[in-house]
């Protein structure tokens, strides 16, 4: 006759069901309305990016000079279109009734255009298309524009955090475990990194490299890196610290496990919460830099586009034009906004102090 597993009891004799951390952990979070609510926002964002090639909108860069500057609307295009022409019509007969006889040429190109749109806008296809948020001066679908700048941004900002993830717990996890005169050269060319002015050198790089015809999103990729790898660095040889004298260590090394065992078998493990916070929290300042760097003019170049180059753009033309500004400026917020709040909650979720708090 078989034995039945006995189950853990607590002090009243009931039996208590064993929660593993990521269990516990996702418990939290689900408590945490605002981290939950950003996990979806932010899950959505990623999977518009992801599939941004199958929605019926046009291609990001698709130039239809009849469309140029229409405002958000969910009219089709040949409407807004004559509506646009019939303005400047008048406009321009006002201003000829007043005097100014040097403007009836461009009163008869406008005629013509008028009823050509007038003609066309049944007949063409082109003028069935809705523009949701507008479109920029040269008649691109500002949608479609800020979607694949967002692919672009979210892109950056991954590449970036990964970097410095992968780079950040090699690093930190030899200099924490090993100490000694390696943790001190480590440390020491950690410290030197850190004061180098950052942006300038990515704006150097970006400046020599484009000259010479190099991509540059894979240089904007290599400046972002360059220094990103530092801070998850000194926090994973930090925890390593703290863990590597722990009785599973010791153990672990009595029965003869590797250095190379130990840190990626036992220590890295234990380290997964405080990396996982960072990751989160570390995405959206590598969107920042991207968007400031593409503001500046030394991002990614046309024809490919970001949200900060969304901006730029959006930015001289925001006194006549306000949705080119909007359209990008507002969608890169909304993200940043939750990804912040998502970071903050996966802390809390993964601390395990916060287990007394809640």
């Amino acid at each position: 006759m078989s034995r039945k597993a006995e189950k853990a009891v607590n002090e009243f004799n009931q039996q208590m069901k064993p929660v593993s951390l990521w269990a516990d952990a996702w418990k939290r979070l689900r408590r945490n309305k605002m981290a939950l609510i950003s996990l979806w926002v932010v899950g959505f964002y990623a999977l518009v990016a992801l599939t941004a090639p199958l929605f019926p909108f046009l291609d990001y860069r698709t130039q239809v000079i009849e469309h140029a500057n229409l405002p958000p609307s969910l009219q089709p295009a040949g409407k807004l279109v004559i509506q646009k022409l019939e303005n400047q019509k008048k406009l321009l007969e006002e201003r000829v009734n007043d005097g100014m006889d040097s403007l009836k040429p461009d009163l008869e190109r406008v005629e013509v255009d008028l009823q050509k749109a007038r003609q066309e806008v049944d007949t063409n296809p082109i003028n069935k298309k809705v523009y949701i948020f507008g479109t920029d001066n040269l008649g691109r679908d500002m949608l479609s524009k800020t979607i694949y700048g967002a692919r672009i941004s979210m892109m950056v900002g991954l590449i970036g955090t990964l970097t410095a993830v992968f780079v950040g717990i090699l690093v930190g996890a030899i200099s924490g475990y090993v100490g000694g005169w390696l943790d001190n050269l480590l440390m020491r060319f950690v410290d030197i990194m850190y004061g180098l002015p950052y942006m300038l050198i990515v704006i150097i790089l970006m400046a020599m490299f484009r000259r010479e015809g190099q991509s540059s999103i894979f240089i904007l990729f290599i400046g972002i890196a360059l220094v990103s790898w530092l801070t998850i660095a000194r926090v994973v040889r930090g925890q390593i610290i703290s863990l590597k004298n722990s009785e599973f260590v010791e153990a672990a090394r009595s029965m003869g496990a590797s250095p190379g065992r130990i840190i990626f078998r036992h220590l890295l493990p234990n380290t997964l919460g405080v990396i996982i916070v960072f990751t989160s929290l570390s995405l959206p300042s590598f969107i920042m830099n991207e968007s400031f760097l593409s503001f500046l003019g030394m991002g990614v170049s046309a024809p490919l586009s970001s949200w900060g180059s969304l901006v730029s753009e959006g930015a001289n033309t925001m006194e006549l034009y306000p949705w080119q500004l909007l359209a990008p400026a507002i969608e890169m917020t909304i993200f940043l906004f939750f990804m912040n709040f998502l970071g903050d909650g996966l802390r809390d979720a993964l601390d395990p102090q916060s287990k007394n708090r809640t």
